[in-house]
């Protein structure tokens, strides 16, 4: 399978280890990408419920493909989160390809991203650990009752249905913490001079621009591998989320406006220079969604 050439990808909230996660489909998706960076947001292992009694070979599969990305050459961040909180005693070790983290801020194209999970602004984990511990066993427990239910309404030909997207709509705390959870992201990052902020930890995948007094920024969360299936992407100087569920089934575009892009402007976006598409060889030309960075270098046209 011909693997998609993207600059960045961003995945978070895997929670390897526990019942809600989605190996087999991660394993999908990083098989059909080839990033020059990997950033693992947080919550890639689920310490807090590590028990060893479950921790399937698709699981471990995830491991060995992610150290298999590092040894071919792309550069994996593994950023801390609450949930694997107990590797930030080794926060700063690099092993080759292979870095851990507690936060990560890197430059795209001269504008600077501010890159941490995001549990930071939990109070609930700074303030109570037992109590954000016990509601994590009690989600974990939610989405194996939605795996049965959902089963069930497989087999009736109905849809499938999320209990905890249910309970997370319709409970105004709930909806207000995330409100304030995305705009103290934004304003930290408007405040640090970040055009980008890009978070995991509330499973709530989104990408929007954020306007204040002082600037603005756009605040990106990469979602999870329980129940959204999502994951960031930037490539050809644009960010996108990837749905899981969709973009594996449909033709690959890294964001809605390069399907209206002129062959020009898309050239020029990716090279920062203006460039004659008649000045190009016939043969090289074809649907936008093939253009190959080796192509470019090939040409004489410089990524820099």
């Amino acid at each position: 399978m011909k693997k998609r050439k993207i600059e960045l990808a961003v995945i978070s909230d895997v929670h390897l280890g526990t019942y809600g996660c989605h190996a087999d489909e991660l394993i999908t998706y990083l098989n059909s990408i080839q990033p020059k960076k990997l950033i693992l947001n947080g919550d890639i292992i689920d310490i807090w419920q590590f028990s060893k009694r479950y921790f399937p070979p698709s699981h471990l599969k995830v491991l060995r493909k992610i150290i298999g990305m590092a040894s071919k050459g792309t550069e994996v961040y593994y950023i801390t989160g609450n949930h694997d909180e107990m590797l930030r005693k080794f926060s700063d070790t690099s092993m080759g390809n292979f870095k851990i983290m507690n936060k990560l801020v890197l430059n795209l194209d001269g504008k600077k991203a501010w890159i941490f999970h995001g549990d930071v602004f939990d109070v609930s984990i700074q303030n109570a650990k037992w109590l954000a511990k016990l509601g994590g066993y009690g989600y974990d427990l939610l989405i194996l009752i939605n795996s049965f239910l959902n089963w069930c309404l497989a087999k009736m030909g109905r849809e499938k249905y999320s209990l905890s997207k249910r309970i997370k709509n319709s409970v105004k705390g709930a909806i207000k913490y995330i409100n304030n959870f995305e705009k103290t992201a934004a304003e930290l990052a408007i405040e640090n001079d970040y055009d980008y902020v890009v978070c995991g930890h509330i499973h709530q995948p989104k990408k929007e621009i954020y306007e204040n007094k002082y600037g603005s920024c756009t605040y990106l969360n990469s979602g999870d591998w329980v129940e959204n299936l999502t994951a960031l992407e930037y490539s050809f100087k644009r960010w996108r989320i990837y749905h899981y569920n969709h973009d594996r089934l449909s033709p690959f575009f890294v964001d809605e406006d390069l399907k209206e892009m002129d062959m020009n402007d898309l050239i020029a976006s990716i090279t920062d220079k203006d460039v004659n598409i008649e000045n190009i060889s016939p043969e090289y030309l074809g649907n936008e969604e093939n253009i190959d960075l080796d192509f470019l270098d090939d040409k004489g046209l410089s990524q820099d």
